[in-house]
């Protein structure tokens, strides 16, 4: 994906944070238990979007502090979570100080950044023996439904950035470790087709591109035999956890 690609897909979240904060799912627990180290009180959840990863860091008793860049995205943020700390700021230049934090997480996002300024900033902010948490949420799409719908993104997605792939830390960062946790997420149907649309690549389409590519979606997912009739759908997903030390 081309800088001007990348930078545009990005920014499109900004556009669609309601619709991105109702229907992307959020993070099982044990999941977030990986990402916070035993002692953790000061925690920064980095790229925070719309909160979905920050609620359940609040959830622990932590202290979050929640750094976004989009707009719209901290505003739902701020509507969700009002006790929370929240910056506009980036990953390449986070607006705390240095040597501030137990722990910094990052969900769904690490492939949006310059890793190499990441990783500096990210090492910065953290106390020596502190950990970056880095999550992702895959579908399993060896399930064979799973794997239409993804079909049907591809096809418009074109070339896209790794995700789930191991990120690029540098010196700085030790014990680099990779878990994965397997877990469902139930939807309805028209949610599926919601959450279609909150896909980067979706929301840079033109009008009528992504309504088509939508009503595919939709069609898909009211007729495949394994969905046919279903009132509420198990997506399966692999949350890949990566967890890394600052030395």
């Amino acid at each position: 994906m081309t800088d001007d690609r990348q930078t545009a897909h990005a920014a499109s979240f900004t556009h669609n944070a309601d619709e991105y904060a109702a229907v992307r799912p959020g993070y099982p627990e044990e999941a977030v238990d990986l990402l916070l180290p035993d002692g953790a009180r000061d925690v920064l959840d980095l790229a925070a979007g719309t909160g979905k990863l920050t609620q359940a860091l609040v959830a622990r008793g932590v202290r979050v502090v929640a750094v976004e860049p989009a707009d719209g995205m901290r505003e739902q943020l701020v509507a969700l979570l009002p006790q929370v700390e929240v910056h506009a700021g980036t990953a390449e230049a986070i607006p705390l100080p240095d040597a501030s934090l137990d722990a910094v997480t990052v969900a769904q996002a690490w492939h949006w950044f310059d890793e190499p300024a990441a990783a500096a900033e990210v090492a910065r902010v953290l106390r020596p023996g502190g950990t970056l948490g880095i999550v992702w949420n895959d579908r399993d799409e060896d399930v064979p439904w799973v794997g239409a719908y993804g079909a049907l993104l591809h096809e418009v997605a074109g070339p896209q950035l790794a995700r789930g792939t191991h990120p690029t830390l540098g010196d700085a960062f030790t014990d680099v470790l990779r878990t994965d946790v397997r877990w469902e997420h139930a939807v309805s149907p028209e949610d599926l087709v919601r959450l279609a649309g909150t896909r980067s690549y979706a929301l840079v389409l033109p009008a009528d591109e992504r309504a088509a590519l939508l009503e595919r979606v939709r069609t898909l997912v009211t007729t495949h035999p394994d969905l046919v009739g279903r009132e509420r759908v198990a997506v399966p997903y692999t949350t890949r956890v990566y967890t890394a030390r600052r030395r």
